[in-house]
């Protein structure tokens, strides 16, 4: 699961074994030793069995449970209408923001910060990555990264009156670290799901997020009762985010395991440099799988819109609509429910139909959602959450089935690697969606017009998914070819 796990060592060239749970295998000459356990006869391929599995799914899922909090209260909620009122607050509703010589329009602060997040995690995730399937301590590396995000968040307290510089600093310092965590936590599935159980895992984890999210939700609806200050209301839900996202943590502290495979003892130069190697080996690999770095892309543009729709959806509701906190509270908390049975049903969908003709018919409601948001009614609650309901349907299951779907395709070793990519226009990190979002309202002066902007995401990305052969690109990873797409349980792809 390192770097050396293929036949040569890209570092120096040296020979070695190539089973991912091979004997304890020494490189000399290289700097890197590398240690592997015999893979599990009853695992089905998988890194744990039995009970062991049991426990790894579990605290898997209290992962998700603890840090889907950030993507609802912090993002969804407060986070994208907060930092832009203290920001207000500094310099009014017609002044300008200067960072770096560049005029920002106050309105417009979180979506660029969310696009500058964007950018620098381009650079930073393929190397967290990388450094993950190198050393294989991705449980250390998945904990220290969503303590310093929880961490982040509990400090949110401290943004008061006019200071949006602090907000700045803690808004990219919570993304980097929310996002950097989700690639590790995505690139384990494969060790705790097969072929034919992935698609239930990932949705299983997608709905527990919603469901622990949905829950503090529901708390900060029933504070907003008793506090009347928007901005005390706003610091008290970001702290407890925080809070809520390390005390559940202690849960995978205590009961996840890396699993048995590549641990790394000893390392020639830094931990950074060595993930640079790591990448480029990789980068130089990706050719040789064309039908995954197609789905990837088709992924990087669909997913770009969805993250913006549902991080910019309170915005819209507030400034376009002119809905109360509590009406826009009442809608997102609705939509955390709604969502975990998305997930599941899309799941089971999945199972008879396949995970791509789903994820298109989504993609199809996705392009329905947008058009029907550009005619909402201004003061129409109900509308807004009949709307809400119909997205939050497909919301869990476009992202559970993406990510079991791509599980697939990669080769094995390379799996935080891959999905480092995978997380570039994910988990609150989009490029272009957000930008777009940001020039289109800046321009133009209307939130109608920005979001209805973001239907190019969803069409582009249908096209480019309807054009993946997954059956290929599964074959062409050397996994296991799953029931829905004609396999038999534990064959590799290319035995029917």
């Amino acid at each position: 699961m390192g770097h050396c796990s293929a036949s040569t060592c890209a570092v120096c060239g040296t020979g070695l074994g190539s089973s991912r749970y091979s004997r304890p295998t020494s490189v000399a000459g290289c700097g890197w030793e590398r240690r592997q356990t015999v893979q599990n006869p009853q695992g089905g391929g998988l890194a744990f069995a039995g009970p062991a599995l049991r426990r790894q799914r579990f605290a898997w899922y209290m992962y998700g449970w603890a840090a889907h909090t950030f993507e609802t209260t912090v993002v969804s909620v407060f986070l994208s209408r907060y930092l832009p009122a203290v920001a207000t607050n500094a310099v009014g509703a017609n002044g300008r923001l200067h960072i770096v010589g560049i005029p920002i329009a106050p309105g417009s602060l979180f979506t660029y910060v969310a696009s500058f997040c964007a950018f620098v995690l381009v650079v930073v995730m393929p190397v967290v990555g990388a450094v993950a399937d190198r050393f294989g301590r991705k449980r250390e590396m998945l904990l220290t990264f969503g303590f310093l995000g929880a961490a982040s968040c509990v400090a949110m307290w401290f943004i008061t009156g006019s200071n949006w510089g602090l907000g700045v600093g803690l808004t990219v310092a919570a993304y980097v670290s929310y996002t950097c965590a989700k690639v590790i936590y995505n690139s384990m599935l494969p060790d705790i799901a097969g072929a034919d159980d992935r698609d239930r895992v990932s949705s299983l984890g997608w709905a527990a997020g919603y469901v622990g999210g949905g829950i503090l939700l529901a708390g900060n609806f029933v504070l907003s009762f008793f506090i009347d200050d928007k901005a005390e209301l706003a610091r008290i839900s970001l702290g407890l985010a925080g809070l809520w996202w390390a005390l559940f943590m202690l849960v995978p502290l205590r009961v996840l395991r890396n699993a048995p495979g590549v641990v790394v003892a000893r390392v020639a130069g830094s931990v950074f440099t060595a993930g640079f190697h790591q990448l480029g080996d990789t980068l130089r690999h990706m050719r040789a799988y064309p039908l995954t770095l197609l789905f990837l892309l088709a992924y990087l543009i669909y997913y770009d819109g969805i993250n913006t729709v549902t991080t910019l959806a309170a915005q819209y509701g507030d400034q376009e609509l002119h809905l109360s906190d509590n009406t826009l509270l009442t809608a997102i908390l609705v939509v955390q429910f709604t969502a975990f049975g998305g997930a599941l049903l899309l799941g089971r969908f999945a199972q008879r139909w396949g995970a791509k003709r789903v994820i298109a018919w989504s993609l199809v409601v996705w392009i329905g959602v947008v058009v029907c948001a550009y005619f909402l009614p201004a003061n129409k609650p109900l509308a807004f959450d009949a709307l809400a309901i119909g997205l939050s349907i497909v919301l869990g299951g476009t992202q559970a089935l993406s990510r079991s779907l791509f599980a697939g395709m990669i080769p094995r070793g390379k799996e935080a690697e891959y999905f480092s990519l995978y997380e570039v226009s994910s988990s609150g990190s989009s490029i272009f969606g957000t930008l777009l979002f940001g020039l289109a309202l800046q321009n133009f002066g209307s939130y109608r017009v920005a979001i209805v902007s973001l239907m190019v995401f969803f069409v582009v990305g249908l096209v480019l998914l309807v054009r993946v052969d997954v059956a290929g690109a599964v074959a062409a990873a050397g996994n296991e070819l799953p029931a829905s797409l004609g396999g038999r349980r534990g064959e590799p792809a290319g035995v029917m």
